[in-house]
C-alpha cells in the first residue's frame, strides 16, 4: 500500500468522503420532490465526496477503500431515519449492523 499518510488519517478522510456521499444522496432525495436547490447541493456535496474518494483510492488498496465505503449504507439509513422519517424495519437494522461489523473488520485489516 503506497501510503503518504497514516492509515488512521486515511480512514478519517475516507469516513468523511463516505458521509458526504450519503449526505449528497439525502439531498438528491429531498431535491427530487422539493427543490432544485437541494439537487444542486447534492451534486456539489457528492462531487466533493467523489474527489476525496479518488484521493484516497490513489493512496490505498481498492479492496480496503471499497470495503470501508460500505459505511455509506449505514450513513444513508441513519440519515433517512433522522431527516426523512423513514421507518426502517428491524431486519433492515440487522443488515446495517452486519455491514457495520464487516466494515469494521475491513477497516482494521
Amino acid at each position: 500500500m503506497a501510503i503518504a499518510h497514516s492509515k488512521k488519517a486515511m480512514l478519517v478522510i475516507l469516513l468523511l468522503s463516505t458521509f458526504l456521499g450519503s449526505l449528497g444522496q439525502l439531498f438528491f432525495k429531498i431535491g427530487i420532490s422539493h427543490s432544485l436547490l437541494y439537487l444542486a447541493a447534492g451534486l456539489v456535496v457528492y462531487g466533493i465526496s467523489t474527489l476525496i474518494y479518488l484521493y484516497i483510492l490513489g493512496r490505498s488498496h481498492l479492496s480496503w477503500t471499497y470495503g470501508v465505503g460500505g459505511l455509506s449504507y449505514i450513513f444513508a439509513s441513519v440519515l433517512a431515519f433522522l431527516f426523512l422519517g423513514e421507518q426502517i424495519t428491524y431486519l433492515r437494522w440487522l443488515g446495517v449492523f452486519v455491514i457495520a461489523i464487516g466494515t469494521a473488520l475491513v477497516g482494521l485489516s
